[in-house]
């Protein structure tokens, strides 16, 4: 009786064996790699802005608290931008004289705020609540980084869920030793984040309708 098939056969068989195996592992693992990396999360990635806004000379040389400018992390879920009027006091004649402010002089003219780009951004079916993380001694560098440090304001934090998800389960790890909006910040030691999350009666909630509403 003739073979119904060449000898070869049997080794590409193998080899297409071999093949769609490696790819049902290879696919899902490079699609799971790359939704955990930086071109898919806008970790590290720089958002040129309208004006050169000097973070580490505003908050380490002049000692200007985070909350001057974000008024509305204590107090809503957003942190909000500055009203172009909180730059005069500080820059009036610079205002006048400088090619850098025109973006300022425009926008007090015309009453049109300055169109910052937004930095740091999570899915609009994730709901955040900066208050409330400011209110239980969550500084503002654990979730941005040192903006006090960064010519280029960048998203620090890949703002993946695991990623918030390990700070809920263990806040008092991530909890700040001085005040929110202040450099200089450090992590607190277990036993000094446990002596703060019960001054701030701070629970570790890992419900999923925490987030997601």
């Amino acid at each position: 009786m003739a073979q119904l098939f060449a000898p070869r056969a049997d080794v590409i068989l193998r080899a297409a064996i071999v093949a769609a195996a490696a790819l049902v592992i290879v696919i899902p693992g490079a699609l799971w790699a790359w939704a955990r990396g930086p071109a898919a999360t806008g970790q590290y990635q720089v958002y040129r802005q309208p004006i050169p806004f000097a973070h580490p000379l505003h908050v380490n040389a002049l000692k200007i608290d985070c909350r001057y400018c974000h008024a509305g992390a204590e107090r809503t879920s957003m942190a909000g931008l500055p009203p172009t009027k909180a730059c005069v006091p500080c820059h009036w004649e610079s205002l006048v004289q400088s090619a850098l402010f025109a973006p300022v002089r425009d926008s007090l003219a015309t009453g049109r705020p300055i169109p910052w780009r937004r930095v740091t951004r999570v899915p609009d079916f994730v709901f955040f609540d900066h208050s409330a993380h400011a209110r239980a001694a969550v500084a503002c560098q654990t979730c941005h980084g040192p903006v006090d440090l960064m010519p280029e304001v960048y998203q620090a934090a890949p703002l993946t869920m695991e990623w918030c998800v390990d700070c809920h389960r263990e806040p008092e790890r991530h909890l700040a030793t001085i005040a929110v909006g202040s450099s200089g910040w450090r992590r607190s030691d277990i036993e000094g984040g446990a002596e703060l999350a019960a001054r701030y009666d701070v629970r570790r909630l890992t419900s999923c309708t925490i987030c997601h509403r």
